[in-house]
């Protein structure tokens, strides 16, 4: 049977990873297993931006690869970006395996405000299943309430639900069902 993976990608709390995997367990038809943490590789860090690369930190995720994966999502608490853009909260390999999301810019800290961790909890939930909705094919959806919707900052983030919109779930759950060997 097929797994979704979650690791740490450095040093993550447990109970922020418990809280992902309780929530995808709850939605995705696979087991649900943690992977020891990957550690944080430097050559990923762009020291001029003080942020690190997410491809790189995907490309030692793909090498990690269990063969009984379905998806496997890393966690880290390092601020992401690519080249072309300030900052991510995550990125995924679309209708690929893996997952990444940072936990940094999800922090009320970040913003220097006071620890929430109720918020940042939600927050992650919303972010890993954003990820893990682009492993399944799905782009940005125009519903602002869906998981799916883009956010380019915090605010939008908070004002989307912890679920995928009619549309996004029916093509998550046909994959699901597709990928499974149910119907072709």
């Amino acid at each position: 049977m097929k797994t979704l993976y979650v690791t740490p990608v450095g040093t993550v709390a447990y109970w922020i990873l418990d809280s992902i995997e309780n929530a995808a367990s709850g939605w995705f038809p696979f087991p649900v297993r943690r992977l020891p943490p990957l550690p944080l590789a430097e050559s990923a860090c762009d020291a001029g931006r003080g942020q690190y690369m997410s491809v790189e930190i995907m490309k030692a995720l793909a090498r990690i690869l269990p063969p009984d994966t379905a998806r496997l999502l890393g966690v880290t608490e390092v601020d992401l970006a690519i080249p072309v853009l300030s900052f991510l909260f995550g990125q995924a390999q679309l209708d690929g395996p893996i997952a990444l999301i940072s936990l940094r810019r999800l922090r009320q800290e970040f913003y220097h405000l006071p620890a929430n961790e109720a918020l940042l909890r939600d927050r992650a939930v919303k972010e890993a299943f954003h990820e893990l909705g682009h492993t399944f094919g799905l782009t940005h959806c125009r519903d602002a309430a869906c998981v799916m919707s883009l956010a380019t900052h915090i605010g939008l983030v908070d004002a989307k639900k912890s679920r995928y919109c009619a549309s996004c779930g029916m093509h998550v759950a046909r994959r699901l069902v597709d990928e499974n060997g149910e119907r072709k």
